[in-house]
């Protein structure tokens, strides 16, 4: 982020996932976040991974994919440590360390290693989907649709993303500055401490600058917005053809585009293949205490029909133009 590339905030691309409306975009991420938490086989779990990067590539998004990846990989590594060190449930052990103190007798065993590496396989592919939906669901069509259920806490977080760039914007700013000075300035911790500290008290200024605007101009006293049709005494608030035209220029009111049909039969569709691979066994895996991971003709079915069901939706790249 402070390195010029480009920052992981949603950008209008030319792709069949952007132009589906948000709420669609959205459920459709939350199926595959579903589908991570239901399997557990491996092998299942890496064909979900691989259709969740090639659906970042359709959509343009390869190349911040691959960064959340890189970032993924480094995370994984101290789960799977952690795991083979904690863990005693195994049978097959592979090295005996004597006593590790709090660790207690440390026997690292095999079926810890599977496991480490199976939760952290989960992991990834979480922060893959919630980089994809951040680069690919537009967070103020997403909020406009809470906002007839709590006005403020929608226009909350609307400020809360807006509020995101500039903080990163600032901390290039200061980091920059930081390399500009006569001595060099501080290096290492105390350099990023430094940071940190500039961009929090940045942060809260305009905060208070932001709050302020916000009261100024009525905020405060918000009710929600206004409905068609709501009467302020006798008198309505717009004719009956005002209130057709803007029902049908609304965003919620508009008719369903064929991406949306699509991404809506995916989610679905993503759904039934996870809790029908759970429930028939044909993706069952279990760590302890020895590895179990059957790999059938099912499985790799289940496997082909998740890698389907994600990627056909962007085969459909008619009427994409941002």
């Amino acid at each position: 982020m402070l390195s010029g590339k480009r920052p992981f905030f949603y950008l209008r691309l030319a792709s069949p996932l952007h132009a589906a409306r948000a709420g669609v975009g959205a459920a459709w991420a939350l199926a595959l976040t579903a589908a991570t938490l239901v399997l557990f086989h491996p092998l299942v779990l890496l064909a979900l991974a691989l259709a969740v990067l090639g659906a970042g590539a359709s959509a343009g998004v390869g190349r911040p994919l691959a960064r959340t990846l890189r970032t993924a990989a480094i995370v994984a590594v101290p789960i799977v440590l952690v795991n083979v060190l904690v863990s005693r449930q195994g049978l097959t052990v592979f090295a005996r360390l004597g006593d590790l103190g709090p660790f207690g007798q440390g026997d690292l065993t095999l079926e810890a290693v599977v496991y480490g590496a199976a939760i952290a396989l989960k992991v990834t592919l979480l922060m893959l989907v919630t980089t994809l939906a951040s680069l690919a669901v537009d967070p103020d069509e997403l909020l406009r649709v809470f906002r007839g259920l709590s006005f403020r806490s929608a226009l909350t977080a609307s400020l809360s993303t807006r509020m995101i760039p500039l903080l990163a914007a600032d901390a290039q700013r200061f980091a920059e500055a930081q390399r500009t000075r006569p001595g060099g300035g501080p290096s290492g911790a105390r350099a990023r401490l430094a940071l940190i500290g500039a961009v929090v008290g940045g942060s809260l200024d305009r905060a208070m600058d932001v709050a302020a605007t916000l009261e100024l101009r009525g905020f405060a006293a918000a009710r929600g917005p206004s409905r068609p049709g709501r009467r302020l005494g006798p008198v309505s608030l717009r004719r009956p053809r005002d209130r057709t035209r803007g029902l049908r220029s609304s965003p919620a009111m508009r008719r369903w585009s064929r991406h949306d049909v699509a991404f809506a039969c995916s989610a679905v569709a993503v759904l039934v293949l996870a809790v029908l691979g759970r429930l028939a066994g044909v993706a069952s895996f279990q760590a302890y205490p020895l590895v179990h991971a059957p790999v059938s003709a099912g499985t790799f079915a289940l496997c082909a029909a998740l890698l389907a069901a994600v990627l056909l939706p962007f085969c459909d790249r008619r009427g994409i133009e941002p």
